[in-house]
């Protein structure tokens, strides 16, 4: 029974890290180069009919007019900029579709292209945000996508907010007050003033659009797509179940009415969101909507108040909110979360169900890396302080080791005394496992210890942004990302580039080594098949830890040396108490002597 449970504990160990192994090698390809940023002729948005109550696509509202651009002026732009992002805002539609961040590059190299956000409409890789108003009585007009704002001010910077106004030249006017923080928030105003004789019924939205569907890890281990916190609760939506619930419902993926909370779109390390502004009563209906268009899937988050208002002559109306559009740091969400009431901010960035484990972990090392000034040295640390913290659990593993090592003369003895009979040799087994004291499952309880340690470790290097780009020293560069080099090109001398299935990389190898040196500390199993099985691990692991990223890999090899020290003198101070012991005398037909004598070799 002891064996089937260690074999079914180690066959589970393996059985999880091989799919980890699967997906890295093959459901998170490199990504895919960008699309050329060149300007594509304006794709339309279809319209979305208008539902009282319910943010609407920014297109026209049937029966309601818009003043139309002229198509032979250039739409104004409004740079926007502060020490962390650049980009610009269009006066015609008043969208935010230029955004780049300037603290984050493509790849490692110091040249390469920053990270591009938001892009205008009508592109391929499209994307950005946009604020506007319905007319819900369906006569009033209103701003549409083309039409051009006045601006006064400019460039949006922090301290420096910028106006845009339009007049529907029927005694409404509109206004859209942007302002910009230090970050990656921005603040908008949305007002009306009714100058006219009639009350009109206007229904305020933000919206954020993606134009294509973006390439996804797919993969459970992180969320990509919509994401809210509503009141409270989170929800977490992919775009294939995003794009399939929308067609089952007929309209909205997901639609819910809040007093607290935001909703936008996530990526692996970057974020768009909608939320209240600070301090702001009331509450907003968000919506995560799938636009088909052909073979194109347009994807848009609404936020809007839950019912039009109202606006009677000679009176104003507004609706106040926020749009992040940035980097998830997990700093920067925790303060927006803590000093601007953006409620469980942090929960952008996926840290999985092991939140509690997980984010600790994060904490530890960022801590670790702001006093050493290296990830990697922050692992080698960590992993050193794990081991002091399991050190004593560890070490009662390794002593039970350690004795089994020394009873393998006798267990050998009472298996071939009972070959013929399982259940006597069985029952012999578990009684001299019981005189001595140790448990025959305990080699595996490093390996069982390792494993969540192990997770948490892989989701904090996978997402988060902390992480990214972050060296170690020499040939690694991204501890987020696998070894680059490989054996069957020995390591980049022949011109070469094998298949993923034959990437072996330089710190896989040295991980290989240091687990078949802790192997051949355990106790060999008395069982043939636990014999293979542990035979096999170090190469096993070898191929399965090469595609995973460069930080885990040199965790693990971290702490299979400190295991093979820990195990080395807890074996070394067994002998020499066994040694010290009289020789037993008696036992099981003149094997009684087995133990002294494995101590005395």
């Amino acid at each position: 029974m002891d064996q089937k449970r260690l074999l079914a504990a180690i066959a589970l160990s393996i059985g999880i890290l091989l799919i980890f192994d699967v997906w890295n090698r093959t459901q998170n390809p490199p990504p895919a180069p960008r699309p050329e940023q060149t300007q594509q002729a304006e794709v339309p948005v279809p319209q979305t009919p208008v539902t009282p109550g319910a943010p609407v696509a920014p297109a026209a509202t049937p029966g309601a007019t818009t003043v139309q651009a002229d198509p032979a002026r250039p739409a104004a732009r409004v740079p926007v900029e502060n020490t962390r992002i650049q980009g610009a805002i269009s006066a015609r539609g008043l969208m935010l579709d230029d955004l780049v961040l300037r603290d984050y590059r493509e790849t490692v190299r110091p040249d390469s292209a920053l990270v591009r956000l938001l892009a205008p409409r009508g592109r391929p890789e499209g994307y950005f945000a946009q604020w506007g108003w319905t007319a819900a009585d369906g006569r009033t007009p209103v701003p549409g996508n083309d039409t051009d704002w006045t601006v006064t001010g400019g460039p949006l910077a922090p301290g420096r907010p910028v106006t845009f106004t339009w007049d529907n030249g029927q005694g409404q006017t509109f206004q859209a007050e942007v302002a910009l923080d230090d970050n990656y928030m921005f603040s908008v105003r949305q007002s009306v003033r009714n100058a006219g004789n009639e009350a009109v019924t206007l229904l305020p939205w933000a919206r954020i659009r993606r134009e294509r569907t973006p390439q996804t890890a797919g993969f459970f281990i992180l969320h990509e797509g919509f994401i809210a916190v509503q009141d409270g609760r989170l929800t977490e939506i992919t775009y294939a179940d995003g794009k399939t619930e929308a067609q089952r419902t007929r309209g909205a993926a997901f639609e819910n009415e809040a007093a607290q909370g935001w909703s936008g779109l996530s990526d692996k390390y970057w974020l768009t969101a909608l939320t209240a502004a600070e301090g702001a009563e009331g509450r907003i209906r968000s919506a995560f909507r799938h636009v088909p268009d052909g073979n194109v899937d347009r994807w848009q988050v609404d936020a809007a108040p839950p019912v039009p208002q109202t606006v009677a002559p000679g009176a104003s109306a507004a609706f106040a909110s926020r749009l992040f559009a940035g980097a998830k740091e997990v700093h920067l969400l925790d303060r927006y979360r803590d000093r601007h009431g953006v409620q469980d901010f942090d929960k952008a960035i996926d840290f999985g169900w092991f939140y509690f484990i997980t984010k600790p972990f994060f904490y530890a090392l960022d801590w670790l890396f702001r006093m050493t000034g290296n990830f990697g040295i922050a692992i080698l640390v960590f992993t050193f302080a794990l081991k002091l913290a399991f050190f004593p659990l560890q070490n009662k593993a390794y002593k039970s080791m350690s004795k089994m090592r020394l009873l393998a003369p006798k267990m050998t003895e009472i298996r071939e005394r009972y070959k013929e009979d399982p259940a006597k040799m069985q029952a012999e087994m578990m009684s001299l496992y019981k005189t001595e004291k140790i448990n025959p499952a305990s080699g595996c309880l490093p390996i069982l210890i390792q494993i969540p340690i192990f997770f948490a470790l892989y989701k904090v290097l996978f997402v988060t942004i902390e992480m990214r780009h972050a060296p170690f020293f020499g040939w690694i560069q991204d501890l987020s990302a696998p070894d680059p080099t490989n054996l069957f090109n020995l390591f980049g001398l022949i011109p070469w580039d094998p298949p993923l299935f034959l990437h072996l990389p330089l710190w896989a190898i040295i991980m290989g080594l240091t687990m078949w040196a802790q192997m051949k500390l355990n106790p060999q199993p008395p069982d043939p098949i636990q014999q293979k099985i542990f035979a096999w691990m170090p190469l096993i692991f070898t191929f399965m830890l090469a595609s995973f990223p460069a930080g885990l890999v040199i965790y693990w090899t971290w702490n299979n040396l400190l295991s093979i020290a820990q195990q080395w003198y807890i074996v070394r101070m067994d002998q020499k108490a066994q040694a010290a012991k009289p020789p037993a005398q008696g036992g099981l037909g003149g094997g009684g002597g087995g133990t002294a004598a494995a101590a005395k070799k």
